[in-house]
């Protein structure tokens, strides 16, 4: 069996100053990794780890695999904006995407703004106001268990919230697995196509994608069809997730989908075990080095509520504020939250002690 390589950032900094200037950039964000590990796997298992600090690495690169090669270039890719209509989203900084569930079924919010447009709508504009940098609009529920949506409910209840949404010039995501409410969506005005799937769920779907034009999000998820939890079988759920997010990255570059039109998602809750969560979490700025955004969805998760005494959903803010921080931490471009103000506060005052931190130049005296 090949041996597979992974380059993986285990020790970060506020600023390249931290490091005597010993530090990369990553993602072109505000996040600086300084100690890297080379991670070498055959046949599902780790068979080697090397540490290296970034000038070792840099050194040692011309005698390394292509893989590697390749992957310390991902790490420091920036990436452009995604154009969203009137509006860009820029990524060298983290933005918010709000949630706005129009499911009676959600795990968080269900029914609430169903059958209530104003209620919706009202929801929808304190995210917007609040700042909110796109709004992701999704008819069916994909909590375990969530039976399976018919294609023209879920069109009767997005394309409403979507025409709203667009009048009020908001950049706007749609959240489904199906190419024609994708099409629909995006005629009502929708800007990028956020699928739990990654466009596995249909076989139209890299078709559709790749001829729209739209930014695309793909997500991990172990489960075909209907059951996207199912087949949850890891012999390391990092690597593995790093693995089937390139395949799904390479699939959607081969049909033709440009570059700078995808974001990854590593799919947190999505068929994997609290360990598995708390894994991938840790090791969210390896998924850099597959060269596209990262979008981060751990809003309100049940694993908040495993780790604070069966707290219900509604009352979980407190640690997904805190998983939202990591993410910033790991240099995330894009978070999907319920609570929008508040991870907004976040997002400021992180950008705060980021912008303090490169401009203060005594960490070089």
């Amino acid at each position: 069996m090949p041996i597979t390589h992974y380059l993986r950032p285990i020790a970060l900094c506020e600023s390249p100053q931290c490091e005597d200037g010993d530090a990369v950039r990553l993602a072109g964000g505000l996040v600086y990794a300084s100690r890297f590990a080379l991670i070498e796997r055959q046949s599902g298992k780790v068979t080697a780890r090397t540490r290296f600090g970034a000038a070792e690495l840099r050194a040692a690169l011309p005698g390394l695999p292509d893989a590697v090669r390749e992957q310390w270039d991902n790490l420091q890719r920036s990436h452009a904006p995604l154009q969203c209509g009137a509006r860009t989203l820029r990524l060298d900084q983290p933005q918010v995407m709000g949630i706005l569930n129009v499911t009676p079924d959600s795990f968080s919010d269900g029914g609430q703004f169903l059958d209530d447009p104003e209620v919706a709508n009202a929801h929808a504009a304190a995210m917007l106001e609040a700042g909110a940098a796109l709004i992701d609009v999704g008819g069916e529920s994909t909590r375990p268990g969530a039976a399976a949506v018919w294609e023209g409910d879920e069109l009767k209840r997005v394309i409403p919230a979507i025409e709203r949404l667009a009048s009020a010039g908001a950049a706007i995501s749609i959240d489904t697995r199906r190419p024609a409410v994708m099409e629909a969506a995006l005629a009502a005005g929708a800007h990028v196509i956020n699928d739990v799937s990654a466009l596995r769920h249909d076989p139209r779907s890299l078709e559709f994608a790749a001829g729209s034009s739209a930014p695309v999000v793909l997500m991990h998820a172990p489960g075909e069809g209907d059951d996207l939890h199912g087949n949850a079988a890891y012999s390391d759920v990092v690597l593995d997730v790093f693995d089937w997010l390139a395949e799904r990255r390479d699939a959607a570059l081969g049909a033709g989908i440009a570059r700078e039109k995808i974001v990854l998602d590593p799919g947190i809750g999505f068929g994997k075990s609290m360990a598995d969560n708390l894994a991938l979490l840790n090791a969210l700025p390896l998924f850099h080095a597959l060269g596209q955004p990262l979008l981060l969805g751990v809003s309100r998760k049940r694993m908040i509520g495993a780790l604070s005494n069966e707290a219900p959903a509604h009352k979980r803010l407190g640690g997904s504020v805190l998983l939202a921080a990591k993410g910033m931490d790991a240099g995330v471009q894009l978070l999907r939250v319920h609570d929008v103000p508040e991870t907004v506060q976040a997002v400021h005052v992180w950008r705060g002690l980021r912008d303090a931190a490169l401009t203060d130049f005594s960490q070089l005296v």
